[in-house]
């Protein structure tokens, strides 16, 4: 679809880095500009628990970089900003997440690299926005934006959600940005500067919480896994083989019918559950009915039963059970050689490239590129290696 795209991606960590393996996955030809003074993109070095990664493709590095091609090249360098200024000059788009200053300093700049070139595209991913110097971090910027402060138990702290949700966020943004701007590009020939901040993009997320609020005057507390709006919603129920189910009734219709499910019809029709605003008024003792008559119930004939009347219900599942699941198994993206890390699919709407590389060791296209795409001869690029102005592998 983009094949003849070229993306420079001077970006680390999760979201700049999902944006360029989205990319990727579309065909286009991504080269990930990586720092020699520290060894490459910092989740390299980000492994979990028993991990022991052979080389320096940690399993958060593969979350985001399949696809790609690494180069290492040190921009604080007059020359290693002039050979960025040669890539940046056949680009169509630049991914960045440097904090705002930094990348003048780098020659980095969106006016620098547009000037090269007119028609580039410059996603600028950072903190607070292009005029505040303050770098990000997901869990600061999750404890900032009101997410924190929502989540956990209602007797707990604030929690941090176990996933950079806030860097998914801003990714995505920044995607459709860089989207809308090739489709621009396209009527115009110009280029442009897309910035996406993470305190924004978290604000934005806020969604009906953020209404709730501003509408109503309802300040979110914290609640488990409950709904302010609806109930019984997303509230986990034990099973009676020891399992759990999430229910997500969102109509009067619908409670009924669980009701049925349950052997317990009277609850639809008592005044204290028969309308949703009654049932999230009365939360807890709805709650308590919910669960004596859950637990008498296995997980998958409950299941069964609420499906076949369409009942929105599902079973609570750990990672495992969630690739054993064909949905999941097929955003996996596998490869024959079993020194490959897999990764995962950045976008569930398209098939990923059947030719898509696996996520790139630390520096291993650097003499391709300076070769291939900037004519440097092998005598240039050991000079560049001697300087160290870039690093080969």
């Amino acid at each position: 679809m983009l094949r003849d795209c070229t993306v420079l991606e001077l970006a680390s960590v999760l979201a700049g880095p999902s944006v360029g393996q989205f990319f990727a996955e579309l065909g286009a030809t991504v080269i990930k500009i990586e720092n020699p003074r520290t060894q490459g993109d910092v989740t390299r070095r980000w492994t979990a628990p028993g991990e022991t990664p052979p080389d320096s493709r940690s399993a958060y590095f593969c979350a985001c970089n399949a696809g790609k091609q690494s180069v290492a090249i040190d921009l604080s360098t007059d020359a290693g900003q002039a050979l960025l200024h040669e890539l940046a000059a056949d680009a169509d788009i630049v991914i960045a997440n440097y904090r705002p200053g930094r990348a003048q300093a780098l020659g980095a700049d969106p006016d620098t690299l547009r000037t090269l070139n007119p028609a580039l595209l410059y996603g600028h991913i950072t903190g607070y926005g292009p005029d505040n110097p303050r770098p990000g971090y997901d869990a600061v910027i999750q404890a900032e934006s009101g997410f924190m402060a929502m989540n956990g138990s209602a007797e707990g702290p604030p929690t941090k959600m176990p996933v950079a949700l806030m860097d998914v966020l801003a990714a995505h943004q920044l995607k459709e940005g860089l989207l809308v701007g090739l489709l621009r590009r396209t009527r115009t020939g110009q280029g442009g500067y897309v910035s996406v901040s993470l305190m924004q993009a978290a604000v934005s997320g806020l969604a009906n919480q953020a209404t709730n609020y501003l509408v109503a005057g309802h300040v979110p507390q914290r609640m488990g896994s409950a709904h302010p709006n609806i109930a019984p919603y997303g509230t986990a129920y034990p099973t009676a083989d020891g399992s759990a189910i999430v229910l997500a009734v969102g109509t009067d219709r619908q409670f009924a019918a669980l009701c049925e499910v349950l052997a317990r019809p009277d609850l639809a029709t008592n005044d204290r559950f028969a309308t949703n605003a009654a049932r999230v008024a009365h939360r807890e003792a709805l709650d308590a009915a919910l669960q004596t008559a859950i637990q008498k119930h296995p997980r998958g004939a409950l299941l069964d039963a609420l499906q076949a009347r369409t009942v929105p219900a599902g079973a609570v599942r750990t990672l495992p059970d969630v690739f054993a699941d064909p949905h999941a198994e097929g955003m996996v993206i596998r490869s024959d050689n079993a020194a490959h890390p897999p990764g995962l699919r950045q976008s569930a709407t398209h098939a990923p490239t059947p030719s898509l590389l696996p996520p790139p060791r630390y520096a291993a296209h650097t003499a391709a590129v300076l070769s291939n795409q900037l004519g440097c001869t092998e005598d240039d690029i050991a000079t560049l290696q001697a300087d160290a102005v870039v690093v080969c592998t």
